[in-house]
């Protein structure tokens, strides 16, 4: 009889997997579908905008959520994608922009590799000062570079045509390119989250000591987690750059940093879906309140939001949604 027991124990625990892996298989299948409509509902260069940032904050939240790695430069990744792409596209017309953006990525997993070799060895507010201070000389040199533009930064970037053929004028064809991409940058977190490599990952942060006595080279795995997270970075700038055809030392500066930790705290750290709420909530906000009265003040609003956040539900708006359902529904 016990032996039974214990059979009908594994058994069960891998059927609660598969529920659990349909239903969220659902669910991402539910947002691709949101996504396909979402340009004939709403603007679709705000809805670009969303994406863009989204997909920054999913980058980010790879460090922060995943591996427990706080950086306050993940701008210049964001702007090094971004400078590079419209620098390409504005200086060489017949260049494609799938080309230039991946041009563009390229360039930022590189500096990824840079700042990542630097500073891995911190840890805590060391590691996040020594990414803020690096991001702030790459922000020094962007100011100085003649490539960019300086304080004018890059305009006129030409979005192109799409693989040599498909126009990317229209702001619905330029909405489904963005999309895709998200779709991709978001897939390649989902998988990575998910595989031994993001259980290693969690390890670590949990416990590193621990994680070292089991015979993990723990820099290796956080030093890979940064590069990648840094390359999706550039990705999002890049995109960002061809959807407002200009790059601006706005991407590069530290406020930058600081508003991706916001998307990421208010929507839920360390949950796949949170950067996303937080980017759709952010971005709103800064379109609502912009058009209004108090437009000068958009950055104390969201200070207070962001404070209200950390004392009020720690976990994000889909950490809080998930532990209530978990208690519910369990």
């Amino acid at each position: 009889m016990a032996e039974s027991q214990s059979m009908a124990a594994p058994s069960a625990v891998l059927e609660r997997q598969k529920r659990a892996r349909f239903r969220r298989n659902m669910f991402y299948l539910a947002l691709i579908v949101v996504g396909l409509i979402a340009p004939f509902l709403a603007y679709p260069v705000f809805l670009m905008k969303v994406l863009c940032f989204a997909l920054f904050a999913c980058a980010f939240n790879l460090l922060l959520g995943y591996a427990g790695l706080l950086s306050f430069g993940h701008a210049a990744f964001l702007a090094t994608g971004g400078y590079v792409t419209g620098y390409l596209l504005a200086s060489y017309p017949g260049l494609t922009p799938e080309l230039g953006i991946i041009a563009g990525t390229v360039l930022a997993t590189l500096l990824g590799v840079v700042f990542g070799v630097l500073s891995i060895r911190r840890q805590g507010i060391y590691f996040a000062m020594v990414t803020l201070a690096i991001a702030q000389l790459v922000y020094f040199m962007f100011v100085q570079a003649p490539f960019t533009g300086g304080e004018d930064g890059l305009h006129g970037v030409p979005r192109g045509e799409l693989f040599g053929f498909i126009s990317l004028s229209s702001n619905l064809a330029m909405y489904y390119f963005v999309f895709a991409i998200f779709i991709f940058g978001f897939a390649l977190i989902q998988r990575t989250v998910h595989s031994p490599f993001g259980q290693v990952l969690k390890a670590i942060r949990e416990n590193e000591p621990r994680a070292v006595s089991l015979g993990y080279n723990t820099d290796a795995y956080k030093l890979v987690a940064f590069v990648i997270s840094a390359g999706l970075a550039g990705l999002a700038g890049s995109t960002k750059t061809v959807v407002f055809q200009l790059a601006s030392l706005t991407d590069a500066h530290w406020h930058m940093s600081g508003e991706v930790i916001l998307m990421t705290l208010l929507g839920g750290v360390g949950t796949l879906l949170g950067p996303l709420m937080g980017a759709g909530i952010v971005v709103s906000l800064q379109h609502i309140l912009a058009q209004s009265p108090l437009g000068n003040w958009v950055s104390v609003i969201l200070g207070i939001i962001f404070v209200v956040c950390v004392l009020s539900f720690r976990s994000g708006i889909i950490g809080e949604l998930d532990k209530m359902y978990r208690k519910n529904f369990k």
